[in-house]
């Protein structure tokens, strides 16, 4: 029996028993499947004391990897747990350190490892911190591709290369692990026969459940600790508070119409809105449905006056006064409250459209306290080296409770000051019910 890699597949050739996952592929004569299975193929012929010649991993090679980290008790505790199976998802707060517990699963490993995160500035942030084992590390991205036993890419150049990629490393580590569950990524961690793998993030589930296809393909949370359990010792105490603003008269008098046309249709057409899945029903039927497109229409400005009410910008006004010596970030749901605040008040803004050279400026900027604020539409979530901050505003958000704790986490840092988080609503507006949502 012989076991090769072919373009994101384990062939198994001259097998007379049967093997599990595996399927007959006619057109080669040879029982096939894809490549994240390798290990559990491996495991069973070597349970099954049967014989084969192993011809599926081509490695890059690696020099001795060791790094000088000594890791925190829940790092370590997350990395121990890790090591017993080499496979799985640990979760830590965003602020804790899970880079460091990837950067020791790399040196245990001791081998080849590929490193795959969300974005182009995470790749450059793990190629600040992979700098310590001294050894060249590789990039393979749209910019560059540079094999080395160390190599970062980013989910997309990931998933474009998998089926040639997939042989050459010992260990996968996927930062963000979240974005791994997306119906195209996951091809990633299927088509890499690598036997090991680690997940990092901050926010493993996803509101549409998908996260559950992760146990599969890499293990599973196999490690949680909550941000309750490390504040005062590794991350800042911090205070959460809502405050409640009134629309103006206009602003009332338009949301209010708004949301009657919207409901008005809901009725006529007998949708019931349990959930995201019912709204789509009725985007898919604006198409060729003029009262849908003039509903969904509706809703999104019923939203957007919610979001972006005057009085939440009075409200901003007196919290930059009361926290004028601290560093604050301020979020926002839409780009169009990101530069009325930046206009309002001279704050610097970080929206999608700030290139990587004004993004750097603005923050190191931030770092240095030249600005004490910064607002920024939903980039800074993830992927994002942020400077430490002690107070967050939420202007508006998604019902996500994974948005809520990145932002959360993005004033949790070590210190010895407490952080604040204000998230400012509209009374008598479904902010209210969005608000409740995303903190369960």
């Amino acid at each position: 029996m012989r076991l090769t890699f072919e373009r994101g597949t384990i062939a198994i050739e001259g097998n007379e028993s049967t093997v599990p996952h595996t399927t007959w592929d006619e057109q080669t004569d040879t029982n096939r499947t894809l490549g994240f299975r390798y290990r559990d193929i491996k495991n069973h012929l070597d349970a099954s004391d049967i014989e084969y010649e192993d011809d599926v991993l081509d490695l890059i090679q690696s020099p001795e990897l060791t790094t000088e980290i000594e890791l925190r008790g829940y790092q370590q505790q997350a990395l121990n747990r890790w090591l017993s199976e080499r496979r799985g998802v640990v979760v830590l707060p965003t602020g804790a350190g899970k880079t460091y517990v990837g950067i020791e699963a790399i040196a245990e490993t001791n081998h080849s490892a590929f490193v795959i995160v969300p974005t182009l500035d995470l790749v450059d942030q793990w190629k600040s911190e992979l700098e310590m084992f001294n050894v060249p590390i590789g990039e393979y991205t749209g910019r560059e591709k540079t094999l080395k036993p160390i190599t970062i890419s980013t989910y997309d150049s990931a998933y474009n290369h998998a089926e040639k990629l997939g042989n050459r490393f010992k260990l996968l580590v996927f930062d963000e692990v979240h974005h791994l569950a997306s119906e195209s990524y996951r091809q990633i961690a299927q088509l890499f026969a690598a036997p090991f793998a680690l997940g990092l993030t901050a926010t493993f589930e996803r509101e549409d459940d998908k996260h559950e296809v992760l146990g599969e393909l890499l293990g599973g949370k196999i490690y949680e600790i909550e941000t309750a359990e490390l504040t005062g010792e590794y991350l800042s105490e911090y205070t959460v508070e809502r405050i409640t603003v009134e629309l103006t008269p206009k602003e009332r008098e338009m949301y209010d119409e708004n949301v009657e046309t919207f409901r008005n249709y809901l009725i006529s057409t007998d949708i019931t809105m349990r959930g995201p899945e019912d709204f789509q029903k009725v985007v898919l039927r604006s198409g060729n449905d003029p009262r849908a497109w003039r509903a969904v229409r509706s809703r999104n400005e019923a939203r957007q006056i919610a979001y972006s009410s005057e009085s939440k910008l009075d409200e901003l006004a007196i919290l930059l006064e009361q926290h004028r010596d601290d560093r604050i970030i301020i979020f926002t749901r839409y780009n169009d409250l990101v530069y009325d605040v930046s206009n309002r008040f001279f704050i610097p803004s970080i929206t999608y459209t700030t290139d990587k050279d004004e993004r750097q400026h603005i923050l190191k900027r931030f770092r240095n306290h030249t600005y004490d604020a910064i607002v920024s539409s939903q980039v800074l979530n993830e992927g994002i080296d942020v400077p430490d901050a002690n107070i967050g505003v939420i202007l508006s958000g998604t019902g996500s409770s994974r948005e809520y704790r990145q932002r959360l986490g993005r004033i949790l840092r070590p210190s010895g000051d407490t952080a604040h988080l204000y998230e400012i609503v509209s009374s008598g507006t479904g902010e209210i019910r969005t608000s409740t949502r995303r903190k369960s």
